[in-house]
């Protein structure tokens, strides 16, 4: 019976030095004269499922952020990564204790009282840094109310226009609502107005600078009721320096040296060529590492685009431009050449295809005028006749356009022969026309 009645006396005092340690570790110690009350205490008939007023209004919730950094902005997946302190503070009369002083509790006891379910519409992942511990903050006021903050890194997404890319301004938000709580149960809004973010000043971003910012308050509208909203804005700038050096410097360069084939020497077609190609394949190279950072799939055209479309369509007309130049040279220089070869038929035929035309004016063997004049208008055929004869059999065998110059030629001989026997003749009508019959012939010969 003894023994029983120690053990139990011993449980009993070790039941109650447990007790003032957990006290002590956790909440301290406390003054009576302060009347401070310990946990025990204020959470004797707490309701953790039931939001404060209850029967009553709603709450008012205020909110502050402080923006730590944004990591990365991603136009292919069009969002941002941000790492925030989020802040919230409400009153909840259950927890008013007397005094001036506050309460800073551990984290992990925020699962010993209510708490506003506020998410982030927009985001698309998003964690609590539990580095060493959950980084969450509990502090309670002498008057009931409660600040809660924690820090957390989200991937938010944000509609981007990529009209004027690299030349735009984005604007993003950053919403913060209610899940399960109405309007008639809480209400959100800024505690400093547009105070209530800090951070956005000071912050340095790679390709991006903020110009401005501000903050609303709206409702979000869904199937089951309207819910409280916070809404902040901000406006980032592109900085088009880095662009500047890395795209639109080297096209130009590449325009600018495909315009350099212009002045070598159109018969160097090794040179003029290697440089079109080169400028082309380049400059496509170009284009394609210019939009390694944008979506594969979009519905709209770049300021970028258009640019380098421009660019490119400069360097590849230099290089059409020498194709079509070359090409005309060499049909105008075949031309040249195929006249050059007719004109020297031609001198041959006419040197050695016919005689000098000689007109007897004294008929002493007996011969009528008519009978010279027939003997006359035959040509004596000369012995290389028949090499002319052939030349002519070979020129016939040449293209369209040589056989198209050979008769415009014949044409024009033709015609001065023809002014030439009307001149010696004195202009007879039958002297014409025999001149022209002897025109001819003498073209068949040539």
């Amino acid at each position: 019976m003894l023994i029983s009645v120690l053990a139990c006396l011993g449980l009993l005092i070790t039941s109650a030095n447990c007790e003032k340690g957990i006290h002590g570790i956790h909440f301290g110690e406390w003054n009576e004269s302060q009347l401070q009350p310990t946990i025990q205490k204020l959470m004797k008939g707490y309701n953790r499922y039931l939001r404060p007023n209850f029967n009553g209004g709603p709450v008012e919730i205020g909110m502050s952020l402080d923006i730590a950094s944004i990591d990365a902005i991603s136009e292919i997946n069009m969002d941002y990564t941000a790492t925030i302190f989020l802040r919230q503070r409400w009153r909840d009369s259950r927890l008013i204790f007397p005094g001036n002083e506050s309460l800073s509790l551990d984290g992990r006891l925020v699962s010993l009282l209510w708490i506003p379910d506020t998410f982030i519409p927009d985001s698309k992942r998003s964690f609590l840094h539990d580095v060493t511990v959950d980084n969450r903050l509990i502090r309670i006021f002498s008057n009931g109310t409660v600040l809660y903050a924690l820090r957390i890194t989200a991937t938010i997404g944000c509609n981007m226009d990529l009209t004027k890319y690299p030349m735009d301004r984005q604007v993003c938000t950053l919403q913060l609502e209610s899940w399960g709580y109405n309007l008639q149960d809480v209400v959100f809004y800024w505690t400093r107005g547009n105070d209530s973010v800090k951070g956005l000043d000071t912050l340095r971003l790679a390709q991006y600078s903020v110009e401005s910012y501000y903050t609303s308050v709206s409702e979000a509208v869904y199937e089951t009721g309207y819910y409280p909203k916070l809404v902040l804005y901000f406006s980032l700038r592109r900085n088009v320096l880095f662009f500047i050096l890395e795209t639109y410097v080297p096209s130009t360069l590449l325009v600018v040296l495909s315009w350099v084939s212009f002045w070598i020497s159109q018969s160097s077609v090794p040179a003029r060529t290697c440089i079109g190609v080169t400028t082309v394949l380049t400059m496509t190279t170009l284009m394609m590492g210019a939009r390694t950072s944008l979506p594969n799939a979009n519905c709209f055209i770049k300021a970028i685009d258009v640019y380098l479309g421009i660019c490119f369509t400069f360097i590849f007309g230099a290089l059409l431009e020498y194709a079509c130049a070359h090409f005309c040279t060499m049909q105008h220089q075949t031309i040249i050449d195929v006249q050059r070869e007719l004109l020297k038929d031609f001198d041959e035929s006419n040197g050695n295809g016919s005689i000098q035309l000689v007109t007897s004016t004294t008929p002493n063997k007996g011969l009528n005028q008519e009978t010279q004049e027939e003997m006359t208008d035959q040509p004596v055929q000369p012995e290389g006749a028949e090499q002319t004869e052939t030349k002519q059999g070979n020129s016939c065998g040449l293209s369209s356009v040589k056989q198209h110059v050979l008769t415009t030629r014949r044409q024009c001989y033709k015609e001065e022969l023809e002014q030439e026997h009307y001149k010696r003749k004195g202009g007879s009508a039958g002297a014409n026309q025999k001149a022209v019959n002897r025109t001819g012939r003498t073209d068949l010969l040539g």
